[in-house]
């Protein structure tokens, strides 16, 4: 097997539950999501699903070099991987909250621990291969941004629901 397979995997992973979150995106985006108050600096619509297929794709790179450099799952590498799964697993889970269950309160809660646990990742992955930490840069920073912006649609909306309870 030629040696680009595994990083070429390690790339298309993280997209698949990007791909199923996009389900719950497609079937509430016109409709609840559309209606919510969302901030001046909210994104377009258009732009998450690139932002995210690049994000996804290069995480995918860094876990890569991290199981490359750091001994695979049995090596160093065993927790930065461990903490890749577990921030990605919660990546994951956010869509679904948000959009599908439409618990803006839970999905608040959620992104706090994901974004602890890929800020973890993150600092793992650099005493793995320095190159796999700065990858998680500007993943970190759309995190932020996402963190911020579900704060804020949580913030400029839980008062109406609490007001049609």
């Amino acid at each position: 097997m030629p040696v680009v397979w595994p990083a070429v995997g390690a790339c298309v992973l993280p997209n698949v539950g990007g791909w199923f979150g996009a389900f719950f995106v497609a079937r509430n985006i016109d409709t609840w999501y559309a209606k919510l108050k969302k901030p001046v600096w909210c994104p377009p619509n258009r732009i998450f699903g690139p932002v995210w297929t690049g994000l996804y794709s290069s995480m995918g790179y860094a876990s890569y070099l991290v199981w490359r450099d750091g001994g695979g799952f049995e090596g160093d590498a065993r927790l930065p991987l461990a903490l890749y799964g577990s921030q990605l697993v919660l990546n994951w889970a956010w869509t679904p909250i948000f959009f599908g269950s439409h618990n803006i309160g839970l999905s608040l809660l959620e992104i706090g621990v994901l974004w602890g646990n890929a800020a973890a990742c993150g600092y793992y992955f650099f005493k793995i291969n320095p190159i796999a930490g700065y990858i998680f840069i500007p993943y970190m920073a759309w995190l932020t941004l996402a963190t911020a912006l579900t704060y804020r649609v949580w913030r400029d909306n839980s008062k109406e629901k609490e007001a049609k309870d």
